[in-house]
């Protein structure tokens, strides 16, 4: 069995009734071994990856190619990161028959730290690379930095998301509406 179904199999006896908010009313015993938990981390860090990634590159790509300044720049990225990580885990979770407000509660427990955490790290990566934030799409300095940001953002996520889902927090909330 793989970690990624066991971390599924455990969380799958939980009910949907009783809770007020995601986490609420239901226990989330961590993963038995530190083997398994540091897969669940890397799992949930690769699908923080991929809501962040999307959202990161089609902001900084319409922001290069409007000719926005920074700022601007790394805000678009960010809220549309926020966007793309959010419907990744929403989406889903709306196929599993919870309502919309269950669902949105649900991905911002889930994802809310671990999107923050790439957010400030991928960002704060493309700032520090000298000229980064002034390439354009045909420079392979643009795609060099965004790509080498996006990596060393999950190397510093997963440990986070490992802490989170060991205390039955961040993504560790959504495994009981996986079917």
């Amino acid at each position: 069995m793989s970690s990624q179904q066991a971390g599924h199999s455990q969380h799958g006896g939980h009910g949907h009734e009783g809770a007020g908010r995601p986490g609420e009313g239901h226990d989330h015993p961590s993963p038995a071994s530190g083997r398994e938990l540091t897969g669940l981390a890397v799992s949930a860090t690769l699908h923080c990856l991929t809501g962040c990634a999307i959202g990161e590159v089609l902001g900084l790509v319409l922001a290069t190619w409007w000719g926005w300044s920074n700022g601007p720049s790394i805000a678009l990225a960010v809220v549309l990161a926020f966007l793309f990580g959010y419907s990744l885990t929403i989406i889903p979770v709306l196929r599993s028959g919870i309502a919309l407000k269950t669902a949105i509660g649900v991905a911002l427990a889930a994802d809310t730290v671990s999107i923050l955490t790439m957010e400030i790290v991928d960002n704060a990566v493309v700032l520090a690379v000298p000229g980064a934030m002034e390439a354009g799409l045909a420079d392979w300095l643009f795609w060099a930095s965004l790509a080498f940001s996006l990596l060393v953002a999950f190397a510093v996520t997963v440990p986070v998301n490992r802490a989170l889902i060991a205390r039955g927090r961040g993504h560790a909330v959504v495994h009981q509406y996986h079917h």
